[in-house]
């Protein structure tokens, strides 16, 4: 059984970040059999200069991309449809504020030196998408650690520090100097790059590729 290594770039305020996970799960899933897979998460920040309050999500995305409120309402309905097909909770997805996630991103990095950081990827995307929490919130950010098993004392000692924060940046860093400027990013094995939340069969033949090429 081969090795893949999955390096995963992105944001938690990316609702496609969350799609193309879910859609790589079902890939990895389908191959189980004939691959062991290893995933670790990068962070990006799709907004690294916000600071303050938030700003509803709707008029935030119009005048961000030059459209309509509705044109951005109908483009969210369709992904909180696909979302939901995925088992994905996006409900209050039209509800949630724009937010810093720079700590998030360091409690992701703290929660891998405890075996759970695709968890707290996870519950991240879940209160952001599904409740629409303020996830620049340090009680928001210790009830996702608690959720997902961890110490949320531990959690808050990290929030009240630097801790993790030059790591966030350099994970930014390396990145974006390796020609990331969108999210999500799947690098494989070191070497090969997969841009955005591409479909399951398409993980898949993409990954059977790589590994005949790399064997």
């Amino acid at each position: 059984m081969s090795k893949i290594q999955i390096d995963i770039v992105s944001d938690i305020a990316c609702p496609w970040c969350a799609i193309g996970y879910a859609r790589l799960e079902k890939a990895m899933e389908q191959l189980e059999s004939e691959h062991e897979f290893a995933v670790r998460w990068h962070a990006f920040e799709l907004n690294p200069d916000h600071t303050g309050e938030g700003e509803p999500i709707l008029p935030a995305l119009a005048r961000k991309y030059g459209r309509s409120e509705t044109e951005m309402r109908s483009n969210q309905d369709q992904m909180i449809e696909i979302a939901r097909n995925l088992g994905l909770n996006f409900e209050k997805m039209q509800e949630r504020y724009t937010q810093n996630t720079f700590d998030a991103h360091r409690l992701v990095k703290w929660a891998e030196e405890h075996g759970k950081q695709t968890e707290m990827k996870k519950a991240l995307f879940e209160a952001y998408f599904g409740r629409a929490e303020d996830v620049s919130d340090h009680d928001v950010l210790a009830q996702c650690v608690e959720n997902v098993g961890l110490e949320p004392q531990e959690a808050r000692q990290v929030l009240d520090s630097d801790r993790y924060a030059q790591a966030v940046r350099e994970d930014e860093a390396t990145y974006q100097q390796a020609g990331v400027s969108a999210v999500p990013a799947f690098i494989v094995n070191r070497k090969y790059l997969i841009s955005g939340a591409q479909e399951p069969d398409t993980l898949v033949q993409a990954f059977r590729e790589i590994s005949a090429e790399s064997s």
